[in-house]
């Protein structure tokens, strides 16, 4: 772990997708300012004319980046550590995936840091790799940063005891992986449970019921709206795209018809690619849709923030249907969210799937829901 001087820091945010690092400097951000974004907070311009200098508090925070394997998050990260670093963030990266003794190499360059912290950040708590960092570290705060919808699942299997299993895998059988870190996250799980030794804080934009002892803080994006923006706004309508076919919740032929029924009904032509859509299902979305694929640097907030961006945005089920309201407050833009039919998930689709992704709509306080689509006709 790169470091510019030899005292640990006091607070340790480990992360592993640009959602999680954009989290972690909205959480330091709010911890600094205690008002409004706009409220008289200095800002300083610095390179490019839509992005400004604001301060964090991050004298005592270190960001340690446990680098994935997929190239399209890598390369994210990489452009939001740049971002990060920009604003004075101390932050290192760690290859914690690299090859068969990287683990083992990260947890011995950790484990001093680990110890030493006063606070831990977090921002996906059911990676096994932060599961296992976490018995090693004896924080007196531990804070859980959003990491997109995932965030709600967790807070319910907390406030119900249960294992932590993210919501579109099954949940009957366990593998011998499951099996194997088993004792990792039930550890994990203790350590969320705030006790008179420890708190437990939740940093986060989406509605949540914590349990009895965990406290809430609202994330407004506030950051991102004082550092960039306001963007300049098209006439034209542009579709986020989701990573449901990817993770096996919904069939490839179903999404590309709903996509280009979608984009039909409202005229959109530009479909913003989520970081794991496969590139063969992004071709086609080119090719057959005839709709301009894009592929953010960056978080879509920021993207968005930074424009230009379409005055109306639609979305199936996902994050931003919670998160784009808050990073465009003040904007003309509407974001509107489309359900998903039951007939588009697949055979194996997690039995949870279907009443998750409609509580991710039903709970979306700022966008617009639109009348669900009809299930697209199967082919003969």
């Amino acid at each position: 772990m790169s470091a510019p001087d030899d005292l640990p820091a006091a607070t340790l945010a480990f992360v592993e997708s640009p959602v999680q690092l954009l989290n972690v400097l909205e959480w330091a951000h709010d911890r600094a300012h205690d008002r409004p974004y706009d409220d008289g907070v200095p800002a300083q311009r610095t390179s490019g004319s839509d992005r400004r200098r604001v301060p964090l508090g991050t004298a005592d925070l270190e960001i340690v980046v446990l680098a994935p394997h997929d190239p399209m998050t890598r390369g994210q990260l990489r452009r939001m550590a740049e971002l990060a670093r920009d604003q004075g963030v101390r932050l290192g990266w760690e290859e914690a995936r690299g090859g068969v003794g990287a683990p083992l190499q990260t947890v011995r360059s950790l484990a001093g840091p680990l110890r030493a912290a006063h606070r831990i950040v977090i921002g996906d708590p059911f990676s096994r790799y932060v599961q296992l960092l976490l018995t090693l570290a004896r924080p007196r705060e531990l804070v859980v940063v959003d990491d997109g919808t995932a965030t709600m699942e967790f807070v319910a299997q907390l406030a119900r005891g249960e294992r932590f299993v993210r919501w579109h895998r099954p949940s009957g059988g366990r593998g011998a992986r499951d099996l194997a870190f088993a004792p990792f996250s039930a550890s994990a799980r203790r350590m969320l449970t705030p006790n008179d030794h420890r708190s437990v804080q939740l940093f986060t934009s989406m509605p949540v019921e914590p349990p009895p002892g965990v406290t809430v803080t609202a994330n407004a994006f506030a950051w991102t709206r004082a550092t960039f923006g306001p963007p300049r706004l098209t006439r034209s309508t542009d579709l986020v795209g989701t990573s449901l076919v990817e993770t096996g919740v919904v069939e490839a032929e179903r999404y590309l018809e709903a996509v280009g029924a979608l984009a039909a009904a409202h005229g959109a032509t530009r479909y913003f690619a989520h970081r794991r859509e496969s590139a063969g299902k992004l071709r086609l979305i080119a090719g057959r849709l005839g709709l301009e694929v894009v592929r953010p640097e960056l978080p879509l907030e920021l993207v968005a923030r930074r424009g230009p961006m379409g005055r109306t945005v639609l979305s199936f089920p996902s994050t931003v249907v919670h998160t784009l309201p808050l990073a465009l407050a003040g904007t003309e833009v509407t974001v509107a969210v489309c359900d998903i039919d039951p007939s588009w998930l697949t055979a194996h689709a997690s039995p949870r799937a279907q009443g998750f992704l409609s509580r991710v709509t039903g709970s979306a306080r700022h966008a617009r829901r639109l009348p669900q689509m009809s299930a697209p006709a199967r082919s003969t």
